[in-house]
């Protein structure tokens, strides 16, 4: 057996059991005694063993040296599956330190790398491994000229992200079911998948069923049980019951369960196309939001008594909308702005002590929101920037961000309608704009930080003539320098039109069980993440730019992902 034979043959043993190309790669076998390379080993800064292994992924991915070296200096994860070890990534191989070694290489060496290339390329395929084929790599001049449309192109990059969600997303929602269940976690999640596309309910979906005859489709008490045990602790069966003593507590337990199966998906997304990554940017900006899920019902016996009903959801909270008091469900959300892929990287629970609760309901307190969101996000990258709705203004959310050597920048809630009124500010020479220099931020009393507080002239109808602030604590900011940070803020552009797609995705339901609730917000959003990934894929593969219309719009992307799924699930 060559040598290239045998890399080859590790390589599949490790595809049958490895779901990605960087950890086939770094689990290899590379009999390095075997390989050629004239390079002084005992004065060289990388190895024969690590840059092997980086021309190997280069060569399966069809990437350049450029690309490779930019992916390395950017990426610690990436060097560590290659096994260099560096800290720095200051200090990551250049393009010239490949094409070098490459070419210290012998002849016979170098013909050993072509062949394992082709050889894992292909094991890796045939494995399903390189779910990678999510590159973000536009049609070639040779298939244009072979009438491949951008069309085709499109439909590829969409089809390859369903075989994402169907390999290594979904099946992240376990139900916990027994093994002889009649209906899979697959048709429960295909049903889902339609129920959003409809804009339907399980009972909708499971009298279509009946009328249709269709075998793979269940009554909704079979779905809504399939569902509510996604979420269910393992050590409990039935539907929680929230005491005013315990009910966090609870509540807590179900988001675990939930968040663990969501963070998985996300993790193996994120995994899949790490080697394109669309995180990489000079500057990564999260935003951190809140949405609600309109409940109708009225919580009060007797609003002008003070008697609310007993049996009320707990955590139901009340919200000010188009200046009307409502009531709903309330999450909080991470997610990637600006100029990256906008996923979600995080939900929440939401609970607030409303005015028909008893005095010292429990509830979350926004800096533990942002400190579990700003976990989440951690995970899967390197924050930069967090910018937040003005619903956030705390000082102790705030000090969070600053302690995690973290830039915020959030509007403060009340603005100034006379600048001169302003004592220490620092007014732009020629722009109507000025800024407070290093306001300290307490905690408890204490100095935490300073902060710089920017006037601009608000672009809000109902404050015409007046000022709106925002608070950061990025270094001095200059009156120059104001317009520039605060048009920072306008790159939580997809917010709003997220929350909406995410809500167009929920199915529609009466239930007050929470775990039914939480569950179907979370798995909207990861529909959601799938479908602005494979947008953002395209878009980078055709060169259109990232903020333009969708090319597939939700409702399609969504209504495929029900089919593919049946058909193939």
């Amino acid at each position: 057996m060559t040598v290239a034979e045998g890399i080859i043959v590790h390589a599949e043993t490790l595809c049958e059991r490895e779901d990605h190309l960087w950890d086939v790669i770094k689990k290899l076998s590379i009999p390095v005694s075997e390989l050629e390379d004239a390079r002084d080993q005992n004065r060289v800064t990388y190895g024969t063993d690590e840059m092997f292994r980086a021309l190997l992924f280069m060569g399966v991915r069809g990437i350049s040296q450029n690309n490779l070296a930019a992916r390395l200096g950017q990426s610690p994860a990436l060097t560590k599956s290659f096994q260099f070890d560096i800290t720095d990534l200051s200090n990551t191989p250049t393009q010239q330190d490949l094409s070098y070694t490459h070419g210290k290489f012998s002849e016979d060496t170098q013909e050993v790398l072509n062949r394992t290339v082709a050889g894992v390329r292909q094991a890796a395929l045939d494995h399903g491994v390189i779910t990678e084929g999510l590159v973000p790599t536009g049609p070639t001049e040779l298939e244009e000229e072979n009438s491949k449309s951008k069309n085709e192109y499109k439909k590829e990059k969409a089809q390859k992200t369903l075989t994402l969600a169907r390999k290594h997303v979904l099946p992240e929602f376990d139900t916990h079911r027994a093994a002889h269940k009649t209906y899979s976690d697959e048709v429960i999640l295909d049903m889902f998948a339609r129920i959003c596309a409809n804009k339907g309910s399980a009972h909708s979906e499971s009298e279509y069923g009946w009328l249709t005859d269709d075998d793979l489709i269940c009554d909704d008490s079979t779905f809504l049980r399939a569902i509510k045990k996604i979420a269910t602790p393992d050590d409990s069966d039935s539907q929680l019951i929230f005491e005013d003593d315990d009910s966090m507590l609870e509540i807590d337990r179900i988001r675990d369960s939930i968040m663990t199966a969501f963070d998985g998906a996300t993790d193996n997304i994120i995994n899949s196309i790490r080697g394109e990554n669309p995180f990489s940017a000079r500057e990564t900006i999260a935003a951190i939001d809140i949405t609600h899920e309109q409940f109708h019902v009225w919580p009060w016996e007797d609003k002008e008594a003070g008697v609310a009903k007993p049996d009320y959801p707990k955590m139901v909270s009340g919200y000010k909308k188009d200046g009307e008091y409502k009531r709903g469900y309330k999450y909080a959300t991470i997610t990637l702005v600006g100029d990256h892929a906008p996923i979600v990287l995080g939900i929440e629970p939401v609970k607030e002590d409303s005015e028909w609760e008893p005095d010292g309901s429990p509830s979350y307190s926004k800096a533990d929101l942002v400190s579990r969101l700003l976990d989440s996000a951690e995970r899967f990258v390197d924050l930069d920037t967090v910018v937040f709705d003005r619903g956030f203004y705390v000082n102790q959310v705030y000090a969070d961000v600053h302690d995690r050597d973290l830039t915020y920048l959030s509007p403060v809630p009340t603005y100034e309608d006379d600048l001169a009124a302003i004592q220490d500010i620092q007014e732009h020479p020629t722009a109507d704009a000025a800024v407070k220099h290093d306001v300290p931020l307490g905690i408890d009393g204490d100095v935490h930080h300073e902060a710089e507080f920017l006037y601009v002239p608000s672009t809000r109808d109902d404050v015409d003539g007046k000022y709106a602030v925002f608070v950061t604590n990025e270094d001095r900011v200059e009156p120059e320098e104001i317009g520039s940070v605060v048009n920072g803020y306008s790159r939580r552009w997809d917010i709003e039109n997220q929350y909406k797609s995410i809500k167009d995705f929920l199915p529609k339901t009466s239930s007050t069980d929470y775990r039914l609730r939480l569950c179907n917000f979370a798995l909207s959003t990861l529909i959601y993440n799938l479908w602005r990934l494979t947008d953002y894929l395209i878009k980078v593969g055709l060169d259109e730019p990232i903020r333009s219309p969708p090319v597939i719009t939700a409702k399609t992307f969504v209504r495929a992902l029900g089919d593919f799924l049946r058909k193939f699930g």
